[in-house]
């Protein structure tokens, strides 16, 4: 028997000016003879780390399900994880000691490292490396990106802020090691274009992207090319997941519009963040679908808010800030 399949490699791009464009997982860049579960790629096989915090607490009798030995029932606010509910596992009754005395620094700061933060209003900071970051020097090797840390304050503080502790503590969730915190981002678009531009500087791509209504119109050409060797189910795979990129490329373009419409700018708020706090939040999650659908990493973290926020939610009711 002679075998003639050719896998395509995973980390096929279709390339454009300014922009290089992940596939999600394909039959075409399985081998040949090979079952999907045992190809390194495979969803299967994948380990994926995502993170998110919430700052200053929650309801619990809302979080927690009312049942603790099965999820038969889940409780109010984990009611949207329904669809997936035999693939979730809700931990209680955890401490984590080093976020005492309870600061919003010290809250923030152990999340991810479960170290103490040392007390200082200074830049001699000391931490410790987070979780995140010690998964993504193992399955983050392979990856576009080792990981991806994403906020929804766009604006970091500086100097001293919680009862003699830097802000630095506050700022980040992720540390690369004790003394090298990473800034997250907040900004869809440059999320968007951290995920799928190339090279150059960040104003070469937004000079590109202003040339065409969308980044597929740079791959228009490869993607041509490549759907004639694909089979009909990887042919849907593809244009599904170009549709969401697509999707998300759109929300970001009618941000940015509205934006330009309103004469008085924003400070909180820079070009291309949806107005609505839902709207910004359900932007940055899409981006990490895309993220882990393309392979482009495969550890996130994401920070919903800063311990100090003063953010209001309007949308839901809360008119006041929690911290006026």
């Amino acid at each position: 028997m002679i075998i003639t399949k050719k896998a395509l490699p995973r980390r096929t791009f279709l390339r454009g000016a300014g922009t290089a464009l992940a596939l999600p997982l394909l039959d075409a860049m399985i081998p040949a003879l090979s079952a999907q579960g045992q190809t390194p790629a495979s969803p299967a096989r994948l380990r994926r780390l995502g993170f998110v915090y919430m700052p200053m607490g929650c309801d619990v009798t809302r979080w927690t399900p009312p049942l603790e030995d099965k999820l038969d029932e889940l409780s109010p606010t984990l009611s949207p994880l329904a669809p997936v509910r035999e693939h979730v596992a809700v931990l209680t009754n955890l401490e984590l000691r080093n976020a005492y005395p309870g600061t919003h620094a010290t809250s923030n700061a152990s999340f991810l490292s479960a170290a103490k933060a040392k007390r200082t209003e200074s830049t001699d900071y000391y931490l410790g490396t987070t979780v995140d970051q010690i998964a993504a020097r193992q399955i983050g090797r392979d990856t576009q990106l080792p990981s991806l840390e994403l906020s929804m304050d766009l604006l970091s503080v500086v100097g001293q802020c919680d009862n003699g502790y830097a802000c630095v503590y506050q700022n980040n969730l992720s540390w690369s090691s004790p003394t090298t915190p990473l800034p997250a981002e907040a900004h869809p678009r440059i999320v968007f274009e951290t995920l799928f531009g190339e090279e150059g500087g960040t104003a070469d791509r937004r000079t590109s992207l202003k040339k065409r209504a969308s980044l597929l119109d740079a791959v228009t050409d490869e993607l041509a090319r490549l759907q004639k060797t694909l089979s009909p189910a990887d042919r849907r795979r593809v244009d599904q997941y170009l549709e969401a990129v697509r999707d998300v490329e759109r929300r970001i373009q009618q941000a940015e519009a509205a934006a330009g419409e309103n004469p008085l700018p924003d400070l909180d708020r820079p070009v291309g963040v949806p107005a609505s706090y839902a709207d910004h939040a359900r932007l940055m999650f899409d981006l990490q679908v895309l993220a882990l659908q393309g392979d482009i990493t495969r550890v996130i973290t994401f920070q919903l808010a800063r311990e100090t926020s003063n953010r209001t939610y309007p949308e839901i009711g809360v008119a006041e800030p929690h911290h006026p």
